[in-house]
């Protein structure tokens, strides 16, 4: 690789035994992709997760000087507060997130603990160079905002985040950022709930950059954050394209530049049922909860659900995740007093898959998203999968169908 000469004394430890380090990792990227220079960003966020590894990586540059050039947001963990004052996590679930914590401000990281920072603290421009992990952030600034980012890890987003630069390859350059797989979807996509099962539809669709066509004109961002994420749970995907609605995919042409499809994929109504009876477990059961929030839910999902429990009682529990700003704006507008009365609990920074969720190990629940049904299995906590209002009525039963 090319570097500057600002670059190659970051290397050499002219700024710090920390930026060294995580500029030898960006160039150990750069080399593994013929990438030929580094190139500036202007924007980061990086995909904490709260675990050992990720915590040794951050504590360990942070022991050797290291400093964000370009602040990054972070991926939540677990609202330390809520979590403890409830006792519901132990001591050394607590302390690991007080030492992530800790690491991530002395590093000098926003402490959004937040995982769709693309819609409201952390978005980016049309065209502008940025270092972005979790899986439906990187899709949502590539293909929504046209933005570019390749798919980065925690940990490669950390390091483009202390030294502001980025090996430039892939997602970066024009010509790779075209449509390969023409898909056409001939489901009725009625709900944000379809686009997290179109998402699922990962394996039928298969490796490359996807263009829909057939998608309703109007598209919600909350459906459009489902569709990344479930795309990076199903399979592996730095961006799609939407034809017609999308930035670079005007017309057909745009999106595919000029060339053929290599494929041609087409998603019906049967598709989505049997990906869904696939991953879900089986309705007509007792459940014990409801989880909301993977991503994070929005104020207007909030709002949703505090007009279905306006003046109800829960018969299981509810939990919603959300940021810290949709919390707060719940709480000014009174949406929170309205799912607390009704037993409910709106709790920001936190994330399905942590240890505060030991309480639910064992026991079944109902969300509507495939991808916070996924990840906490390994924590022994299994899901039913509907849409929004079928799982609402199920934890003001007790019984989902």
């Amino acid at each position: 690789m090319q570097l500057t000469r600002e670059q190659q004394d970051m290397l050499d430890g002219k700024y710090g035994e920390g930026t060294a380090l995580a500029m030898k990792i960006q160039v150990a990227i750069g080399e593994s992709f013929d990438s030929p220079r580094m190139v500036p960003i202007t924007r980061a966020h990086v995909a904490l997760s709260n675990q050992e590894a990720d915590l040794w990586f951050a504590e360990r540059l942070l022991k050797a000087g290291a400093k964000c050039r370009v602040a990054p947001t972070v991926n939540p963990g677990f609202c330390l507060s809520f979590f403890k004052d409830k006792d519901m996590v132990s001591k050394e679930a607590a302390d690991l997130m007080h030492r992530t914590h800790e690491a991530y401000k002395g590093l000098g990281a926003v402490l959004s603990y937040n995982c769709t920072p693309y819609i409201d603290t952390n978005v980016p421009h049309f065209g502008e160079v940025v270092a972005f992990s979790e899986s439906s952030a990187t899709p949502f600034v590539n293909s929504v905002w046209g933005a570019r980012s390749n798919r980065e890890g925690a940990n490669s987003a950390l390091c483009a985040a202390i030294t502001g630069f980025v090996p430039e390859y892939g997602l970066l350059y024009e010509e790779n950022r075209k449509g390969d797989i023409l898909v056409e979807v001939q489901a009725d996509m009625r709900t944000d709930f379809d686009y997290h099962l179109l998402g699922y539809m990962g394996k039928k669709i298969g490796k490359g950059i996807p263009v829909f066509v057939g998608l309703p004109e109007h598209i919600s961002k909350e459906s459009l954050t489902n569709l990344g994420a479930q795309l990076n749970t199903s399979g592996a995907y730095g961006m799609y394209h939407i034809l017609g609605f999308t930035p670079e995919a005007p017309t057909v042409e745009a999106a595919f530049g000029g060339k053929e499809p290599k494929r041609k994929v087409v998603i019906t109504n049967e598709d989505l049922k049997e990906i869904l009876e696939e991953i879900s477990l089986e309705g007509n059961r007792k459940i014990d909860f409801a989880m909301f929030g993977c991503p994070h839910f929005t104020i207007e999902q909030v709002r949703h659900i505090a007009s279905k429990l306006h003046g109800k009682v829960l018969k299981k529990e509810m939990w919603i995740l959300t940021s810290s700003h949709v919390k707060e704006m719940s709480d000014r507008m009174g949406l929170t007093a309205v799912i607390e009365k009704a037993g409910g609990n709106i709790v920001p920074d936190t994330c399905p898959d942590q240890p505060c969720w030991r309480h639910l190990n064992g026991k079944i629940g109902v969300t509507e998203s495939p991808k916070c049904a996924y990840y906490p299995k390994r924590r022994g906590i299994n899901f039913v999968i509907r849409d929004l209002d079928t799982c609402i009525e199920a934890v003001l039963t007790g019984e989902v169908i």
